[in-house]
This record gives C-alpha cells, sequence and structure tokens, in this order.
C-alpha cells in the first residue's frame, strides 16, 4: 500500500514540516478531499513512497567497501534501492524515488529505465567547478525523471530550502588511476502561489547539489564515510563509534585480531590501507550490531571485476541503459586532483 509522500514515523523524531507535509496529503488522498479549485485541468493526487536510512562506505586497499541500512521513515516505506549506473559505479536512492499517481496501478520508480543523457545540458550548468560535466550529465538524467513527478504537487509543502526531496549517493573507482570516489547528489524543491486559482502551488525541482565524500582533502585522515536520509537523523555514525571505542566494536576486535588490525587502521584515519577481506568480513560482523534489526545490504566494488554483493537485496538491481554515443574518453565523475 502506498502511502501519502512524506509520511515519516514521529517515533524516529522526523522533522515537524515533514509531518505537516503527512498529514496535508493524508487528508487529501484518504478522505478525498478537494486538493485544489475544480477545473477540467484538474489532475490525481500524486503520492510517493519515501526510502530512508544509512549508506556507509569503507575504502579498503584496492576495494570499495559500501552497505545501506533501511531505517524507515514512514510505515510502508519502500527500502533504499541500489542501481547499476556504469561498469564502475552505483547509485543508493535515498527519498522520494517510488511514486504513484492513485488512477494507475504501476508506480514510477526512478531506478528502473534510467538512461544517461548524452553531454551537458546548458539548462542546468551551475558556476564553473561546482561539479565535473560527467556528474551534471547524471544529475540532469535523474532531473528530467523528476520534474513531470514534482510539478504535480499543488499544496504549500513546508519545507526548509535545505531538506532534499530526493537524494542519490554515488559510489565506484573512476578509470585513469583517478581511484575510489564518493559523492552525495541531493535535489531540493521550491514553490510558487498561482494567484488566480486559489491556494493551488507550482512545484518545482530544483537542480541538484553535489557533496563529494571520499576522497579526502589532501592530507586528511581517511575513514568510513557515511550519509543519512533524512538528513536529520540522528545518532553516531560508524566512524564515531569506532574512535569513540565502542564496547560492541572493541569486542568485534578483541575476537579475532584480523579484525583488531582492521580497527588500527580505522582509528588511525588509514582506512585505505586496510586489508580487502578482512574489511568485509568486519564489515559483515559489525553492520548487525549498528542496524538494530533493520534490513541491510552490503556489497564490494573492485575496479576489474565491478560489483559483488554479500548481502544482496531482496530486489535485483537494474542495470542503466548504456549511452551509446559516449566516447571512451569521456569525463568521469571524479575531479582531477590537484598537484
Amino acid at each position: 500500500m502506498f502511502t501519502p509522500f512524506s509520511s515519516p514515523r514521529k517515533s524516529r523524531g522526523a522533522p515537524q514540516s515533514w509531518r505537516r507535509l503527512s498529514l496535508l496529503l493524508l487528508l487529501c488522498f484518504v478522505a478525498a478531499l478537494p486538493c485544489f479549485p475544480q477545473s477540467q485541468d484538474r489532475e490525481d493526487e500524486i503520492v510517493a513512497n519515501l526510502a530512508g536510512g544509512r549508506a556507509i562506505v569503507h575504502v579498503a586497499r584496492d576495494v570499495i567497501i559500501f552497505a545501506a541500512i533501511d531505517n524507515p521513515v514512514e510505515k510502508n516505506s519502500i527500502p533504499p534501492r541500489v542501481l547499476d549506473l556504469d561498469a564502475t559505479h552505483i547509485g543508493i536512492l535515498f527519498g522520494a524515488s517510488e511514486w504513484r499517481i492513485p488512477a494507475d496501478p504501476k508506480p514510477v520508480r526512478l531506478d528502473r529505465n534510467f538512461q544517461r543523457v548524452s553531454g551537458r545540458d546548458p539548462r542546468y550548468q551551475g558556476p564553473t567547478g561546482e561539479a565535473e560535466s560527467d556528474l551534471e550529465t547524471l544529475g540532469t538524467a535523474f532531473l528530467e525523471k523528476l520534474r513531470p513527478l514534482v510539478s504535480q504537487l499543488h499544496h504549500k509543502l513546508d519545507f526548509s530550502p535545505d531538506e532534499p526531496i530526493f537524494q542519490v549517493v554515488i559510489i565506484g573507482d573512476a578509470p585513469n588511476d583517478y581511484g575510489p570516489e564518493v559523492w552525495v547528489m541531493e535535489y531540493r524543491i521550491e514553490q510558487e502561489l498561482i494567484a488566480t486559482r486559489g491556494d493551488y502551488w507550482q512545484t518545482r525541482i530544483l537542480r541538484p547539489r553535489f557533496t563529494q565524500l571520499y576522497p579526502p582533502e589532501k592530507h586528511a585522515a581517511h575513514v568510513i564515510v557515511e550519509t543519512r536520509y533524512p538528513p536529520e537523523e540522528k545518532g553516531p555514525t560508524l566512524a564515531e563509534l569506532i574512535q569513540g571505542n565502542d564496547p560492541r566494536i572493541t569486542h568485534l576486535g578483541s575476537g579475532e585480531q584480523r579484525f583488531s588490525k582492521v580497527l588500527d587502521s580505522l582509528r588511525a584515519g588509514q582506512a585505505q590501507k586496510a586489508v580487502p577481506l578482512d574489511s568485509a568480513d568486519f564489515m559483515r560482523a559489525v553492520l548487525p550490531l549498528i542496524a538494530d534489526g533493520a534490513p541491510f545490504i552490503l556489497g564490494t566494488m573492485e575496479e576489474r571485476r565491478g560489483l559483488d554483493w554479500i548481502v544482496p537485496p531482496q530486489e535485483p538491481v537494474e542495470k542503466v541503459e548504456q549511452d551509446k554515443n559516449r566516447p571512451p574518453d569521456a569525463p568521469t565523475l571524479r575531479r582531477i586532483p590537484k598537484p
């Protein structure tokens, strides 16, 4: 059963704006109240299921180990879904990644039928240096899928400017020896009141914002990186638990010498030097301790072998439709390191 867009469980400490948005759409959809003045061009109220949780990435020696923990923001939430973006990158989708018009039994899933667009769309170019062209191209592809969905939201939504409606965590290994990379791509909305139509709001999706989580700045510590959705979700990160000598994690290290060596590397800020197999086994052991019974997925990515699952998702991973016009020397997602 699909529930109205942004309907978090109050026990999760969800922001007030998410709860008010949930109540508004719930009244319109369940009670069948008019969502805006009656007219011949009246549209069905669109609803969406949100994916909430945590994405955790440990870049060890010659391997990227990634995980996603399902932390529902509503009763019938969907899990974070993984999309195979290309041969060396995957995306973990959070937020409004599944949409549905009540009259249509088939939902619109942003992890399905995804095809990267060719070239850089000048309508969505940001200031010089904000993101590499390949990342902008990827952002535009999701933007084009979101625009017709978001445009069907016609109530005033109590969102702050910094609250993303949709988020993609991009994880991969760039070619040409640029190394591993982790990006967060976030989409926000803006609204305008149409005065001639009463309480009727026009909703627009904004071009994405990009944040690079990995690699760190030069000479900075190499640690496990983590991001959450909604961003307001509280609690220590895995890196903080490790540095704080959480007894559950310390017990893992005392039980196996190889885990102790992994922890030594992590606490020293040298995660990139940890042994790959031992690091993967450590992540497999620690995730149940921090997930508190929630479902999770766990996989690895290597430059030569690609994606391998340790704890696979229940649903199959959708592969991207490759852009046949993309030249082999096209730019990667990774910014070229400064000398």
